[in-house]
């Protein structure tokens, strides 16, 4: 018998069934639901009696309420009715207050519940939401008693990461377990009936309780068209970071042959995980590598990554190899241990720098990929605001440092340091290794004297300088000076700077012929110095873009230096302090600094615009009575727009020699994401010549390109030439590039795929 019931939306708080997660296959897993409230609203709703039967018809919503939200007007409680224990205080997060906000909607043309056997019946343009997760099917059946269902013709999109599964059929098999049959899976949304720029299909696709998509018999497709297979193939599918495989990565060189990578994530715990990179290469064999992160918080983070192989072709008789890509190591193990730390310690604030190599050519050799040299800068300088050596460097530093302040202006700073000498060189005692540093103490401060008056700063150093093969000491420096400025008039500027200085030696011989009979040794030294200056500012009404006044500002000054050594003597060379010299010269100096300011939709701005230094010494040591004037030291700098900046810096010897140093910088960023820089040295006295530069632009049509060169010009030789275009989609992308190295050229395609891991990529030998 039916019952018709009115046909306007009614709430069904009558129905206190369990709703579980059956509409998140792409979750590992489920929101508690306990026996909640739901509301119905249909345009037509009808009970039968025999078998009891609520049937629902025309535009069916159904919205459970999130557990904790309480009716617009609530009944009044029972008298044996408890208070809430732990009420929702002020400022509880949404997640955890009761909002009223919807947690489960589902929407159907006819929803059949048969009461006796909880099972409900759903057709027509079904729809199901529960938070950001949504599935569409033709029809479906829920199992509340069993907690199972199954869907015909369905998908399953998450939005947060935009996973679209979709698969004839979809059954819930368990309470965290579903099983897709003849299904897909593609990382990003897709238009309704729109066929996906790329995907996975499967015959079979499980998804676990532990948040996996298990494929069984998967191909790789592009388009419709099946590209790679595999027997198997597992996929994260969770909102939070878990364990598993990412998506490998495949090369081919003309140097090292076909290889393969497949990265493997291990998540320890939210604030830390471990990643695996096993790399085979079919000419050099199996390289591993690792890379462990951990972030407690802003102030205590680290990253630590290594990579090993034992290299076939790093063998004597491998004559092309050595010759063809220039060469020297001779060793078969080869690694890369690096890493960063920053981490506080109660009031101390510690960091460290670790970067050990077997050898320089490992560096220029494997410096693409998840793990090469340039990615790995990359990423360290994003997180630590810090990277390594160049690639070029034959001595890697590691250090290890810790520093605490005190409010009275005080601080201590415990470091020490070790050198990775990769350069091949042979040392002895009297060509001595690189110094560590085993350790440094350096405690500095500054105090006013009086106030408003002036200032006493010390500087107190103890080091101990370690070396394999050299002279070895032990170092005490100890600098208190005392800096006052002068009021002459208010429009100079004047300071006064003067201290002693003296610096002490246990010295180590360690078999170094010239300190064999001294165990000593000291220098001590005063300085004085001396700044006279004015500065002089001027707006300038002007009509640059929305920039409408330039202000010019100048600065000359007069500085005088003098440092005298009354007894010196020989004394061991490890770093610029031992390198000091007796000084007396006057300088004379022109700063010029431009900004503009204007006012951009609204709001007010000032950025620096140009500068323009230069500087000239005069000695006044008897001496130097034939060449007194030191090199003219020009520094220039120029910010045309805000994304970009260029600057120059020269030294000219006026005694016939010329400008004998150039340096320049110039960088340039859109905010659609071109992007530009350039940079040249020269040094003529170091006998350095070298450019780099590298250009992103983007073209229409979804294309970019982008050229990066690294040349040494001395030496004539391209360190490295890459050459990319790309063309990118919604949910995909592909790169072609040429990558030029001494001794190898591979021509590279490379796909990446939204949301998947690590991009796919295989390499051919360069045409």
């Amino acid at each position: 018998m039916r019952h018709p019931i009115l046909p306007f939306p009614i709430p069904a708080c009558v129905l206190p069934f369990l709703l579980v997660l059956f509409l998140l296959p792409v979750q590992a897993q489920a929101v508690s639901m306990d026996a909640g409230h739901w509301d119905l609203a249909a345009d037509k709703l009808t009970r039968v009696e025999d078998p009891p039967t609520l049937i629902a018809e025309g535009n069916v919503v159904l919205v459970k309420k999130e557990a904790g939200t309480a009716p617009e007007q609530p009944p009044p409680p029972a008298k044996d009715d408890q208070p809430e224990k732990n009420p929702p205080e002020s400022g509880t997060p949404p997640a955890q207050a009761a909002t009223g906000m919807k947690a489960a909607t589902i929407k159907a043309d006819r929803v059949s519940y048969d009461l006796t056997r909880s099972i409900m019946t759903l057709q027509g343009h079904l729809l199901i939401n529960v938070g950001q997760d949504q599935l569409t099917a033709d029809s479906g059946t829920i199992d509340l008693g069993n907690n199972t269902g199954s869907f015909d013709n369905a998908t399953v999109i998450r939005q947060e990461k935009e996973l679209h599964f979709e698969g004839n059929l979809i059954e819930k098999t368990g309470a965290l377990t579903y099983h897709l049959k003849d299904g897909w899976v593609v990382t990003c949304k897709l238009p309704p009936g729109e066929v996906p720029p790329w995907s996975f299909a499967a015959s079979e696709v499980d998804l676990t309780d532990g948040g996996y998509a298990v494929l069984s018999h998967a191909t790789f497709r592009i388009k419709d068209i099946p590209v790679l297979y595999t027997p198997i193939m597992v996929l994260p599918a969770q909102h939070e970071r878990q364990t598993g495989l990412l998506f490998p990565s495949l090369s081919f060189s003309s140097r090292d042959g076909f290889g393969i990578e497949t990265p493997f994530f291990l998540n320890i715990s939210p604030s830390a995980d471990l990643t695996l990179y096993p790399r085979y290469l079919s000419n050099r064999g199996l390289m591993a590598g690792a890379e462990f992160r951990y972030v407690l918080d802003d102030n205590s983070k680290g990253m630590l990554m290594g990579s090993f192989l034992n290299d076939a072709l790093s063998d004597p008789s491998e004559v092309s190899y050595y010759r063809d890509g220039q060469f020297t190591h001779t060793n078969a193990t080869r690694y890369w241990l690096r890493g960063k730390v920053d981490q506080d310690i109660g009031p101390w604030t510690t960091r460290l720098d670790l970067d050990i190599a077997s050898d320089l050519d490992y560096l220029r050799e494997f410096n693409t990929g998840s793990t090469g040299f340039d990615m790995t800068q990359e990423r360290f300088a994003a997180m630590f605001g810090r990277s390594f050596n160049d690639k070029t460097n034959k001595y890697r530093e590691n250090t290890v440092a810790a520093l605490r302040s005190w409010d009275y202006g005080a601080s201590l700073l415990v470091e020490a340091s070790a050198v990775n000498d990769i350069s091949e060189q042979v040392y002895t005692a009297n060509n001595p290794s690189q110094a560590w540093t085993l350790p440094s103490l350096t405690y500095s401060g500054l105090v006013p004297i009086i106030g408003g008056g002036p200032d006493f700063q010390w500087n107190a150093n103890y080091t101990n300088f370690w070396r394999d093969k050299g002279v070895g000491a032990q170092r005490i420096d100890f600098m208190p000076t005392v800096t006052t400025g002068i009021p002459l008039s208010p429009y100079v500027e004047a300071n006064l700077t003067g201290g002693i200085r003296n610096t002490s030696y246990l010295i180590n011989d360690n078999g170094a012929t010239q300190w064999q009979d001294k165990n000593s040794a000291n220098r001590f030294l005063t300085h004085l110095e001396g700044e006279i200056g004015t500065t002089l500012e001027r707006d300038f009404s002007i009509n640059f873009g929305d920039a409408n006044t330039l202000s010019h500002t100048i600065r000359p000054f007069i500085s005088y230096a003098r440092t005298s050594i009354p007894n010196q003597q020989l004394l061991p060379q490890f770093d610029d302090i031992d390198q000091l010299t007796e000084e007396n010269a006057v300088y004379l100096g022109f700063n010029n600094f431009f900004s503009l300011s204007g006012e951009r939709n609204g709001r007010e701005f000032d950025r620096d615009y140009a500068f323009f230094k230069i500087k000239e010494g005069y000695d006044l040591r008897s001496e130097m009575s034939k060449t007194p004037l030191t090199p003219i030291i020009i520094e220039t700098g120029l910010y045309p727009a805000e994304r970009m900046r260029i600057k120059y810096t020269t030294n000219i010897d006026i005694y016939g020699a010329g400008a004998f140093l150039h340096s320049l910088d110039a960088d340039c960023f859109s905010a659609r994401g071109d992007r530009f820089s350039l940079s040249y040295r020269y040094n003529e006295q170091t006998n350095v010549n070298s450019v780099s530069g590298s250009f992103w632009y983007l073209l229409p049509y979804n294309l970019a390109t982008g050229y990066t060169l690294q040349r040494a010009i001395a030496q004539n030789e391209t360190i490295e030439e890459i050459v990319a275009l790309r063309f990118t989609q919604p949910c995909w992308s592909v790169e072609l590039s040429v990558n030029r190295t001494p001794g190898d050229q591979t021509f590279m395609i490379t796909f990446r795929l939204a949301n998947i891991g690590n991009p796919l990529g295989f390499g051919l030998p360069g045409l």
